[in-house]
C-alpha cells in the first residue's frame, strides 16, 4: 500500500508511478487473480445464459456469438492488461490508466462508465440471488406470501454484512475457495438435472419466436449485448493491482487461464439448458429443472451465497475509492474503521437493493449494461488507449491501425444500438410488470 499520490489527477498526466490506496496491491499470485476471473465468469449470472442469450439467437447465433465473444474479450483485455505499465507508471485504476494515456478529462468519463457498469452489474446479482432464494422457497411452501423483492431484501442484507466483514480485494482469498465450490454445486446440479430433463422430453421447440420485425431487430441487439456482458468485469486494472510483478505477465497468465479453463462450466451450461427445455428456457435455468426436492435445494443456496461473494469482487473498486478518500488506515478491525465500512458500504448496498427490487428484469439490466458501459470500456476505449499508446511510440503498422479503429467503430454502433434496445426492453417490461413485481 504505497501512498504517493492524491486520487485525483492533477495536471493533463498522472505524475506517480503508484497512486494511493487504502487496499493492498502487489500482493496476489496471477493464479488468484484467474480465479477472481473465473468466479466472475462463472457466478451465478450463469444460470441466466440459456435464457437471455440462446433464446434469442438461436443454436447458429447462440453457439457462434459465443466463441466470437470468447475471442474478442481476450483480445480486448490483453490490451488493457499490457498497458497497465504504461509510460513506466503502474495504473491501479481504470480511470487513471484513461486520464494518462488521454488527458484529465478522460478519467471522469471513465469512472462514471466503470461504475455505471459495476452497479448495474450489482444490481443483477441481487436480483439472482433473490431469486435463488426465491426459487429454494417456494420448494417448501405453496402459500407463496413472500415475494422475489422481500428475497432480494434479504440478499441485500447478507452482503452488507458481508461487505464489512471483508475489508478488501485481496482479503478474499479463502472465500474464493468457497466460490468455486459454491459454483461447481449450483453447475452440476445445472447439468445433471437439465440433462435427465432433456433426456426424457419430448422434441422441443428451438425456434426464435418475435411478436414483429422490430421486435426482432431489438431483441438480437440486446442478445449481443449479453455476449459481451458474460466474459467482462470492466475493471480489469483494480484486478491487475492486486497482482505481485511481473505484473503484466502474470495478469496475461490469469487471462489465459480465465478464458480457457474458466469458461468451460459457463458453456456447459448455457448449452445444456437451451437443449434440455429450447425456446421456453427461462431466465434462472434452475426454476425449469425438475429433480429431488433436497438436491434443488443446495445448488439454489449455493447459488445465493456465490452472488453474495461475486458481488463483492465488483463493489470492490467502490469500496477502494471510499476507503481512500475518507483516509481509512490501520487494522481493518478497528471499530472506527468496521463503523466505516458499515455506514458507507452499507448505503451504497442499501441504493442498489431498493433499485433491484423496484424493478427486477434480469435480462434488460444485462442489456443496459453491456450496451452503457461493457461495450465502451472493454472494446471501444481498450481498442482507442492501445492505439493512441503505442502510435506515441510509432509500433503500429498501417494494417494494426486499420484493425483497432475497425474495432471502435463496429463496437461504438453496438453500443448505441444496445442502449436503446435496453432502454426499449425496460420500457416494455415495465409496462407489462408493475413495480416490485414478483418475476
Amino acid at each position: 500500500m504505497v501512498e504517493e499520490s492524491r486520487d485525483e489527477p492533477q495536471d493533463d498526466h498522472l505524475t506517480v508511478k503508484v497512486p494511493e490506496t487504502a487496499h493492498q496491491i502487489s500482493t496476489d499470485s496471477w493464479f488468484q487473480a484467474g480465479f477472481v476471473l473465473t468466479t466472475g465468469i462463472n457466478s451465478v449470472f450463469v444460470l441466466g445464459y440459456s435464457g437471455t442469450i440462446m433464446v434469442p439467437l438461436g443454436w447458429v447465433g447462440g453457439v457462434v456469438g459465443l466463441l466470437l465473444a470468447t475471442a474478442i474479450s481476450l483480445h480486448a483485455n490483453m490490451l488493457v492488461a499490457k498497458l497497465h505499465e504504461f509510460e513506466g507508471k503502474r495504473h491501479i485504476r481504470y480511470r487513471e490508466l484513461a486520464a494518462q494515456v488521454y488527458g484529465r478529462e478522460a478519467y471522469y468519463l471513465t469512472w462514471a462508465l466503470q461504475y455505471v457498469n459495476l452497479f448495474m452489474i450489482n444490481l443483477g446479482y441481487l436480483i439472482l440471488g433473490g431469486s435463488a432464494l426465491k426459487a429454494c422457497y417456494v420448494l417448501f411452501n405453496d402459500k407463496h406470501t413472500m415475494k422475489l423483492p422481500h428475497f432480494i431484501g434479504i440478499e441485500g442484507l447478507v452482503c452488507i454484512l458481508f461487505a464489512v466483514s471483508t475489508p478488501h480485494l485481496s482479503s478474499l482469498r479463502i472465500w474464493l475457495g468457497c466460490s468455486t465450490v459454491l459454483s461447481m454445486i449450483y453447475i452440476i446440479v445445472v447439468c445433471v438435472l437439465a440433462t435427465n430433463d432433456g433426456l426424457n422430453s419430448p422434441p422441443r421447440d428451438y425456434a426464435i419466436h418475435w411478436k414483429s420485425t422490430t421486435d426482432r431487430i431489438f431483441t438480437t441487439i440486446g442478445a449481443s449485448a449479453n455476449l459481451v456482458f458474460a466474459f467482462n468485469t470492466g475493471m480489469l486494472p483494480e484486478i491487475q493491482a492486486t497482482v505481485r510483478q511481473p505484473a503484466v505477465r502474470n495478469m496475461l497468465k490469469a487471462l489465459y487461464f480465465q478464458f480457457s479453463v474458466g469458461v468451460v462450466p459457463m458453456y456447459a451450461v448455457t448449452f445444456i439448458g437451451y437443449w434440455a427445455y429450447g425456446s421456453s428456457t427461462p431466465t434462472y435455468l434452475l426454476n425449469s429443472t425438475s429433480g429431488p426436492v433436497w438436491v434443488k435445494a443446495a445448488a439454489n443456496i449455493s447459488a445465493f451465497l456465490q452472488s453474495v461473494i461475486a458481488l463483492h469482487i465488483f463493489a470492490s473498486p467502490a469500496y477502494e475509492y471510499l476507503d481512500t478518500k475518507f483516509g481509512v488506515s490501520g487494522s481493518s478491525l478497528k471499530v472506527t474503521n468496521i463503523a466505516f465500512r458499515f455506514v458507507a458500504r452499507g448505503s451504497y448496498l442499501t441504493v442498489s437493493t431498493l433499485v433491484s427490487a423496484l424493478l427486477p428484469f434480469l435480462g434488460d439490466f444485462e442489456t443496459l449494461t453491456g450496451a452503457l458501459s461493457t461495450f465502451p470500456l472493454t472494446f471501444i476505449l481498450a481498442n482507442h488507449m492501445y492505439l493512441v499508446a503505442k502510435k506515441k511510440k510509432k509500433r503500429l503498422s498501417s494494417l494494426q491501425e486499420f484493425w483497432h479503429w475497425l474495432n471502435v467503430g463496429f463496437f461504438g454502433l453496438m453500443s448505441l444500438a444496445a442502449t436503446i434496445a435496453g432502454i426499449r426492453l425496460i420500457a416494455v417490461d415495465s409496462k407489462e410488470y408493475h413495480i416490485f413485481a414478483n418475476v
